[in-house]
């Protein structure tokens, strides 16, 4: 198929369009930006090269007058999401019911369509002239029996989209194209509706590698990571890693997660008495005074090397005394009294930083649990404080030795404050590090957001963490084999980093701390509440008969194994464990030995490996009486038993896989037992209930980063020419699209402020990139934008298009590819074969500016087809170089980031991208948007027979105005969530 011979004219709001009479110009207001139409062609009316010059420039400054008056009358971006909306093609009525479907008529195809196409599509697209290995002659019209369905869909879009038949092919009247549309809409929706009715689709699939972890994490009471051995999943041709395509397991690998198993219930169960808590208390008085004996020890040395030599000893003494004193940039210790400073440094060598733990041997089990009271301790006033300035080395390490345990909490107290006469909010991380050479050296931050400093300067306040000692990875392999003060060191630290957002001078964001505590192991109660959930009513090895170990087995088994399945358990399979249980008591240690066993093959069994989707029983499913459903809730979830929608447990771990990516809670299976969470109310009551959950933030960190692809941005190695791209600025750009998400779903905001937002949602680092001001502290918060195009929405943010550069140049093609895959989930299809590269080793080439090479590039037969299509989408993105920055020009040339799609709209740069979306392509984005979460709620790739219940959420949505959360909840209640 191919597009109209002349450019296909859009509806347009009246007072979108300006005619300015301004001869020999006519100047229409489009969609995508302006078209210029001139009145005559003054070459062809005899006129001479200088008349003709005149006129070509009179010609532009008429031009450049009318763009000015036609942008000044153009609406809003804001505006043109309203606007665009009321021509939604989802603002009319459904066909139908997704559950009805009726008989078609065949004829209708052979006496009213077939001519149409045979007329306008043959020629290129028949036995004869198969472009693109399309021949339309040979596809079957019958959707429901036939084999071609899919095809039938490709049709419609390209005609719908006006890509097809092409402007200089045959041309296709509108009255045509309408017939068409409207016939191939309807068939396919009733094909859909019957081939659903009639054919299935498993979601059958093991957990994912994050669900997995998850679901370990929810059952055993500890936000672990338990999965960090397992490899990464591949990835669906959707982009998403939970598709039942792909997740399965091979005998051998049962093995390894019953020893994944088993270590998580070792981790979360303890044995014994309650450890000792190790101390360590460290003034900054303590700290200068080591630093102070470094000095002096140095200059020993000097005096000593150079006792010969009165003026050289001289003169390293005063270059040691200098660098003590002076610390520059970097962190330094203050005397409080006298104002004096020195350098504040560490090395690693000999251990000699090394502070040694307070002594606790004869402290009392009330004092040990007293010292892991959450009370911080009252402290004398300091005498010196260490000062963190923000930089890229502006942090204090505060080394710890050898002695800090494998498991428990370890609990940093730091005492700080913000500078004199400083406005700024500085922001505060923990790092956990270790030394052992040269080489074998690691920095792991183990604080999970940036602590804001807000305690004003002479009125220091406590800031405490608490860091799961066994989730800190690598730990220093030496540190029980070695000595300290030997090599190689099996020393650890820690450090407190000052991480706030470099700026002027005059702007300053220090850190003032006056001393830190650390102690480990923390546990809030003994034994662990995690312990608990599982030896419940129990003392860590108790001593039990064989008879009580075997009624504790039953009773232990009977709770956990209906919530780690997922739902009831016969008794039988109780029994059956118990009999293992049994088995394996007489060769293990101790009875919690033998139980854990036991407990690891409950994890290892695919019924909670496996997520196989069934159909109800008639008993499942409770619609009190008085039950009130809207008419499309009841088209959408119709609450009547059938054979058709799945099983009450099943919805519950669907719906928890989806919006938790984890196994439900007792409140989902609670209410799975009793009948009544099919009922359409407490479905959307849940939906509520878990969006406000914290468990919600795994949907929208595994959903958009699948949805993005956001693993791209992970691996991009940018140039150095870029200074200002550094570790804090990477981890804001990955942050940003997620954080934007969220608060559309907050919010129910529209999903298409995803093309753009009178918004956004930064950080201090992403706002100094974007040259936001007034932004300050390493916590995303939402501030508002003017309708300036260059910014809001996800499409022109920073990480999204730093990902789709090559790290040096922007990448258009990249940029192409990516919109159309994840906004308007209509992906390209994959290069030919020898396909042809652009010579860079050509002079000729090399003078060109990218998107003349582009466009060179394309006017090659092999690849014209393809580029037609994903190039303009990318070069609209030109003003944005490699990390996402505005740019107006490249080596002193103009940027021209304007390019015709394959139906001759123009796309004027971003800004006329964003116009053409708002105002022609509302109904692709909602409709792409639905499809994405469908296909990450129900783990598997939509089919032919899924397209009509999306259409009838998609309907639903747009009804309803757009907003995220409504889409969400749109989704749950539908019949393509509630069926197996």
């Amino acid at each position: 198929m191919r597009l109209p011979c002349r450019p296909p004219r859009f509806p347009l709001v009246c007072w979108m369009f300006v005619f300015v009479a301004v001869w020999p110009l006519s100047v229409i207001a489009l969609e995508g930006g302006l078209e210029v139409v001139f009145a005559a062609d003054l070459k062809t009316a005899g006129l001479d090269a200088t008349a003709i010059e005149a006129a070509d420039s009179e010609r532009e400054a008429n031009a450049d007058r009318a763009a000015e008056l036609t942008l000044a009358t153009l609406p809003s971006l804001n505006e043109l999401k309203v606007l665009g909306a009321k021509k939604s093609s989802y603002l009319k009525p459904s066909r139908a019911a997704v559950s009805q479907h009726s008989q078609r008529d065949a004829s209708v195809f052979d006496q009213t369509i077939k001519p149409i196409l045979n007329e306008a599509c043959v020629d290129c697209h028949g036995p004869y002239g198969a472009e693109a290995s399309f021949d339309i002659t040979a596809i079957d019209p019958d959707m429901i029996d036939g084999g071609d369905a899919e095809w039938w869909q490709e049709v419609l879009a390209a005609l719908s989209k006006g890509e097809m038949p092409p402007p200089d092919e045959m041309e296709m009247e509108d009255e045509d194209r309408a017939t068409v549309v409207e016939w191939l809409s309807d068939e396919i929706h009733f094909a859909s509706i019957a081939r659903r009715a009639r054919d299935s689709h498993s979601s059958f699939r093991r957990l994912t590698k994050y669900e997995y972890n998850y679901a370990l994490q929810d059952l055993l009471g500890e936000p672990w990571d338990f999965a960090k051995d397992l490899p990464p999943e591949s990835v669906s041709e959707d982009g998403f890693q939970n598709s039942s395509d792909s997740l399965h397991l091979s005998v051998s690998q049962f093995e390894t997660y019953r020893q994944l198993a088993r270590r998580a219930l070792d981790r979360v169960t303890v044995r014994g008495p309650r450890p000792d808590i190790v101390r360590w208390r460290h003034s900054m008085s303590d700290a200068a005074a080591i630093e102070q004996r470094m000095y002096q020890a140095k200059v020993k040395r000097l005096e000593k090397r150079f006792e010969d030599d009165a003026e050289k000893r001289e003169k390293q003494i005063e270059t040691a005394t200098r660098l003590y004193r002076n610390p520059g940039t970097g962190p330094y210790y203050l005397n409080v009294a006298t104002g004096e400073k020195a350098r504040a440094k560490w090395e690693y060598n000999g251990a000699v930083y090394a502070i040694e733990p307070v002594d606790t041997a004869n402290a009392s089990q009330d004092e040990q649990e007293a010292s892991a009271s959450s009370v911080a301790p009252v402290v004398e006033a300091a005498t010196h404080v260490a000062v963190l300035p923000t930089g890229k080395r502006s942090y204090l390490t505060i080394e710890l030795g050898n002695q800090i345990p494998d498991e428990g909490l370890m609990r940093v107290r730091v005492r700080a404050s913000r500078g004199h006469d400083q406005m700024r909010i500085p922001s505060m991380q923990l790092v956990f590090g270790w030394r052992a050479t040269n080489e074998g050296r690691a920095d792991v931050r183990v604080s999970k957001r940036d602590t804001p400093v807000t305690a004003t300067a002479g009125a220091a306040e406590t800031y405490e963490w608490l860091i799961p000692l066994g989730e800190i990875d690598p730990r220093n392999a030496e540190r029980k084999t070695s000595t300290m003060g030997r090599f190689p060191s099996p020393s650890e630290y820690i450090r407190v980093v000052n991480s706030s957002v470099s700026k002027d001078s005059d702007q300053p964001a220090d850190i003032v701390i006056e001393s830190v505590e650390v102690d480990a192991p923390i546990y809030a109660e003994w034994p662990p509440q995690s312990h608990q959930l599982i030896f419940a009513d129990r003392e860590p090895n108790e001593e039990l008969s064989r008879e009580e170990e075997v009624d504790y087995a039953r009773s232990i088994l009977t709770r956990f194994m209906p919530r780690a399945w997922r739902s009831s358990v016969d008794p039988a399979a109780v029994e059956n464990k118990v009999a293992l249980f049994q088995a394996m008591r007489e060769g293990s240690e101790d009875f919690q030995d033998a139980m854990l066993e036991v407990l690891a093959t409950v994890l290892t069994s695919p019924k909670f490996l496996y997520f196989a989707p069934r159909a109800f029983t008639s008993t499942e499913v409770s619609v009190p009486p008085d039950t009130q459903v809207s008419s499309r809730q009841q088209n959408s979830a119709d609450v009547k038993p059938h054979d058709r929608q799945l099983s009450a447990e099943d919805l519950a771990t669907r719906l928890s896989l989806f919006l938790w990516c984890s196994v439900p809670d007792e409140r989902l299976l609670e209410l799975a037992a009793s009948g009544t969470l099919h009922q359409p109310k407490v479905l959307l009551a849940e939906v509520d209930r878990m969006l406000a959950d914290p468990r919600h933030e795994r949907f929208v960190r595994h959903f958009v980063g699948q949805w993005l692809d956001l693993r791209a941005l992970s691996y991009l190695a940018v140039d150095k020419s870029f200074s200002q791209f550094d570790p804090s600025l990477k981890e804001a750009m990955q942050q940003e699209p997620r954080a934007f998400f969220a608060e559309l779903l907050r919010t129910d905001a529209s999903v298409l402020d995803i093309v753009h937002a009178d918004y956004a949602m930064v950080n201090e680092r992403l706002a100094v990139h974007y040259g936001i001001t007034g932004v300050e502290g390493n916590e995303f918060r939402c501030v508002s934008l003017d309708d300036d195009a260059a910014r809001g929405g996800i499409l022109t943010q920073a990480g999204l298009l730093a990902m789709n550069s090559d790290g040096e140049h922007s990448h258009p093609l990249k940029r192409g590819v990516w919109i159309l895959k994840c906004l308007l989930n209509d992906p390209p299809p994959p290069p030919p074969a020898a396909v042809p590269e652009i010579d860079l080793a050509d002079p000729e080439i090399m003078k060109l500016t990218l998107k003349q090479r582009i466009e060179d590039h394309r006017n090659q037969p092999a690849c014209m087809s393809c580029h037609q299509k994903i190039d303009p989408w990318g070069i609209a993105f030109e003003n944005y170089d490699a990390i996402g920055q505005w740019r107006d020009e490249i080596k002193g040339t103009p940027i021209d980031a304007s390019s015709a799609l394959y139906n001759e709209q123009v796309l004027d740069g971003v800004e006329g991208l964003k116009r053409y979306l708002l105002n022609s392509r509302q109904d692709q984005i909602v409709h792409a948007m639905v499809e994405k979460l469908a296909v990450f709620a129900l783990g598997r790739l939509l089919a032919f027979s899924d397209s009509a219940a999306v259409d009838e959420v998609t309907r639903a949505v747009r009804q309803d105005g757009d907003g995220l959360k409504t889409l969400v909840q749109r989704l749950v209640t539908s019949d393509l969530f509630l069926s197996p």
